[in-house]
């Protein structure tokens, strides 16, 4: 099997350990798919976890996305096969084989992956989703403006075709993602940070 394809199975397989269900077993916490919001991310994890589990299963989302890019760098790969590693591993996250293919939203990870592409890509996009996320107090509208950024942000400094496309694709499927988000921002409903 050539390198390019044993990179994306295996970041597939990394993307689909599910940090959260993962972080709340270790800490007794409840399963995060049967809480809350139901999304094992993040930000339910700490409405019902608490900041410390939060933080753990955000930094694991994060590696995950982070860590098959920077592998897949580090050997030498092509733009196409390093967006494909990166895409691999969010849909992991979003589609986990190893826990029936019910996934979170995909930002940290999305992050990880684009921090892995090029640290200033990352840097940038992840200081949009906090100041966004700070300043309206709504996670959701952090994450989708970052990601709304985020293929221009590649073909600007990557000048990438294959990258940009690839982010393009991440960024599509964050928003089809958090498409219940959108319905309630326009409702007015969206949960705020903090409460």
């Amino acid at each position: 099997m050539p390198l390019d394809a044993v990179l994306v199975f295996v970041a597939y397989l990394l993307g689909s350990l599910s940090s959260a269900v993962i972080v709340c077993r270790a800490l007794g916490l409840a399963d995060p798919r049967g809480v809350g919001s139901g999304n094992p991310g993040a930000t339910n994890v700490l409405r019902f976890g608490g900041r410390k589990a939060a933080a753990a299963t955000l930094a694991g989302d994060l590696v995950k996305g982070l860590a098959p890019v920077v592998v897949a760098k580090f050997l030498g790969v092509g733009p196409l096969a390093l967006g494909l590693v990166g895409l691999a591993a969010f849909l992991g996250h979003l589609y986990p084989v190893f826990f029936g293919f019910q996934g979170g939203k995909g930002v940290a990870t999305a992050l990880g992956v684009w921090l892995g592409i090029d640290w200033r890509l990352g840097l940038a996009l992840g200081l949009v989703w906090l100041a966004m996320a700070a300043v309206v107090r709504i996670s959701s509208v952090g994450a989708l403006s970052a990601a709304l950024l985020a293929p221009l942000a590649v073909a600007w400094l990557e000048g990438s075709p294959a990258l940009t496309v690839t982010t393009a694709a991440i960024s599509l499927m964050l928003f089809w993602r958090h498409r219940s988000n959108l319905r309630n921002l326009l409702a007015g409903t969206e949960r705020r940070i903090g409460r």
